[in-house]
């Protein structure tokens, strides 16, 4: 089966995708499983946007052009780059072969896992999209990411977040026990733990992966971008819908921990280390163990700029709080004399 490629495209605002004419009048799979709340608008203003077409491939024309290179240059790697890349006819199979290599275990044998990988990518343009708009993140955002190729071979939180892309499919398919084995070998060779059954937009950035765990119900909007050791789970024993709702462009820093069937906002920065157990705004910044509001983000999202520094309202809340803790003291200090 020839690929059908997908074109990274920049829009302005108002502009008409011009190939609207050659999409299926079927649904994508994506825009069938987000909610408008979580998975939100594409950016209005020049951001990428997807185009099914048959015109070209430039992220994997890139690739192809990477190892084509790297294995002139690094002899002892020319065997892997064509195995993996320069052997295939587009990304899809390529991402397939590398992922059915990272999770082959003497049980779950690497040809069945392409096989099926194989079966899953090639027959949802939903997927196509995002494995695409998710390396154009990885490259964009993670300053250790040079090119679109280091994101597909090397990258293990691009991997594992493909990985569950494909177990996530597999699960809508009614294939549940095949995702949650899918789901536990993701979880053993990439220290990443994503429900099947959790919902993931477009353009996801998992700087580094290890540590992540996502819940079952949780669900993460487009632009996200989380780093390592991040939590997004449940309270208590509770079924139903019980995990975190992330709304498109929010950062959620290292070891951040949400924990709930809350919010956090569109644009909203959850620092390092935090603890969330409250609906954060959109655009605001929430710090510290529980944490609180402490200011709101005056830029673009702060997933696309990826700046974890505080801004100036977090300073003057803590200047502020540190006088009014000082005069406190001395009113306390006073009334007891």
């Amino acid at each position: 089966m020839a690929c059908r490629c997908v074109v990274i495209q920049e829009v302005e605002e108002g502009e008409e995708l011009k190939s609207k004419g050659r999409v299926s009048s079927r649904r994508c799979r994506t825009e069938m499983m987000f909610p408008m709340y979580a998975m939100g608008s594409f950016k209005p203003n020049s951001i990428a946007r997807t185009i099914l077409d048959t015109a070209g491939d430039p992220i994997w024309d890139s690739v192809r052009a990477d190892a084509r290179f790297e294995a002139d240059k690094e002899q002892i790697l020319s065997s892997f780059l064509y195995a993996s890349v320069l052997s295939h006819d587009c990304f899809e199979r390529s991402l397939g072969f590398v992922l059915g290599n990272r999770l082959q275990n003497p049980t779950l044998l690497a040809t069945q896992l392409m096989d099926i990988f194989d079966d899953v990518m090639m027959n949802d343009r939903g997927i196509q999209r995002s494995i695409r708009l998710d390396a154009q993140a990885f490259k964009d955002r993670d300053p250790a990411c040079a090119s679109y190729s280091w994101a597909l071979l090397y990258l293990k939180g691009y991997h594992s977040l493909q990985s569950y892309r494909i177990a996530h499919a597999l699960w809508n398919q009614g294939r549940k026990i095949l995702a949650l084995a899918l789901q536990s070998r993701i979880s053993e060779v990439f220290a990443v733990d994503i429900h099947p059954a959790a919902r993931i937009g477009e353009g996801i950035l998992l700087d580094h992966g290890t540590g992540v765990v996502i819940g079952e119900t949780a669900v993460v909007g487009n632009w996200v971008s989380l780093m390592q050791g991040v939590t997004l789970g449940g309270t208590g024993k509770e079924v139903g819908d019980r995990h975190p709702k992330i709304g498109q462009g929010a950062l959620i820093g290292a070891s951040a921990t949400v924990l709930g069937n809350i919010v956090i906002g569109e644009g909203a920065m959850i620092a390092a280390g935090s603890l969330v157990l409250k609906d954060v705004p959109p655009h605001s910044m929430a710090v510290g163990n529980p944490a609180k509001i402490v200011g709101y983000m005056e830029d673009e999202d702060p997933s696309l700029t990826m700046k974890h520094d505080a801004g100036k309202d977090y300073f003057e809340h803590v200047a502020a709080s540190s006088s009014d803790g000082l005069n406190n003291g001395i009113h306390c200090s006073g009334r007891k004399s």
